[in-house]
């Protein structure tokens, strides 16, 4: 379903309803768009209402933010660009976390990223990746953990942006792990 340049169309599916006066309504089901309208539309009109449900969709799930599977492909990039490609994990996904950013279990390999953490500029999350990964190598955040995480260039920036926006918040300082 996603395109080669990160862009996502989902497959529609019309189906023309006898129960339907007016309204036209739309879900999104295993990945198929079905828009059900009523049956006296023409197919012009029923094309017209399939590609603005389509756009409607389109935009929530942009808004939603990325998946667990380019929150995994992001890791992996930043692995290779940070860590030499030297790290390994079991899983990176996103969590429902509140008062923490994101979270590490060196011994089994998961990382999970708060879901909040969907809605910051790219090179933020960039930042809680490169974070969590690091504990992979060095639990604890002492002199060798932060010198890993330096090899982030916007590492202090990234710092500064989301202790700002965790003022901002009223949530004090939060916990990146």
């Amino acid at each position: 379903m996603a395109e080669p340049n990160g862009s996502w169309r989902p497959q529609v599916r019309v189906t023309p309803s006898p129960r339907r006066r007016r309204t036209v309504a739309a879900r999104l089901v295993d990945g198929v768009l079905e828009v059900r309208v009523p049956a006296w539309m023409s197919v012009a009109e029923r094309e017209k209402w399939a590609e603005r449900m389509r756009a409607r969709i389109e935009r929530q799930v942009r808004r939603a933010g990325p998946t667990d599977e380019q929150l995994e492909r992001r890791a992996a990039l930043l692995n290779r660009r940070i860590f030499a490609g030297r790290l390994r994990w079991s899983s990176i996904a996103y969590a429902e976390q509140e008062r923490r950013w994101g979270s590490c279990s060196p011994e089994s390999g998961v990382i999970r990223i708060s879901s909040r953490a969907a809605r910051l500029p790219g090179w933020v999350l960039d930042y809680l990746l490169v974070h969590e990964l690091a504990h992979l190598e060095v639990p604890s955040h002492g002199e060798r953990f932060w010198h890993l995480v330096a090899g982030y260039p916007l590492t202090e920036r990234a710092r500064g942006y989301l202790i700002a926006l965790d003022h901002q918040s009223g949530r004090g300082d939060e916990e990146l792990d």
